[in-house]
């Protein structure tokens, strides 16, 4: 997969001290994210998914869409080399599907319904909306790796309430 490299002058790497860095990360809480489950499919075509709120759009011409990994998670090799991903947006229902996505060494895709999109990428059923990502390009920043992906697919549910994560608990739609 190609790798990019950004053109603008390298950004300091001071470290943040271990009492700061817990703030960091509850201040970044305070964003509320959807929830998603981005999966792939291995070159020995087992099945690979993680749950990330680190979603986000790049461009509407061409649809880009971007999201972020840990550059130590164990699912990197299949996410770097592979041609394709999904990114399952979650609704507010699948709180159960993001926590099965987010626990270590089990069979995440046990009696999970799905079927096969782009480049045989997993698609969840009922999911409020999904995104078929060619792997376009890669960033190395800090501890983790940016994928930038094209949309190839893409479909939504009507009416689909989200999945919403916010200060480390799980929400549906926030009233105003």
């Amino acid at each position: 997969m190609p790798t990019s490299t950004s053109s603008l002058s390298p950004a300091s790497t001071a470290a943040i001290p271990a009492l700061q860095a817990m703030g960091f990360r509850s201040a970044l809480g305070m964003f509320a994210t959807g929830v998603t489950i981005v999966t792939a499919r291995a070159p020995d075509g087992s099945l690979v998914g993680l749950t990330a709120n680190s979603f986000n759009s790049v461009s509407l011409s061409p649809p880009l869409v971007l999201w972020s990994l840990g550059q130590k998670a164990g699912s990197m090799p299949v996410f770097s080399r592979g041609s394709h991903y999904a990114i399952n947006i979650l609704a507010a229902d699948q709180k159960a599907l993001a926590q099965r996505f987010a626990t270590r060494d089990i069979d995440r895709f046990a009696g999970v319904a799905w079927r096969e999109g782009a480049g045989g990428a997993p698609v969840l059923d009922g999911v409020a909306a999904v995104f078929e990502c060619a792997n376009r390009s890669q960033y190395e920043e800090g501890d983790h790796v940016i994928f930038v992906g094209e949309v190839e697919s893409c479909s939504w549910r009507e009416g689909a309430q989200p999945l919403i994560f916010h200060g480390g608990r799980y929400y549906t739609e926030l009233p105003i």
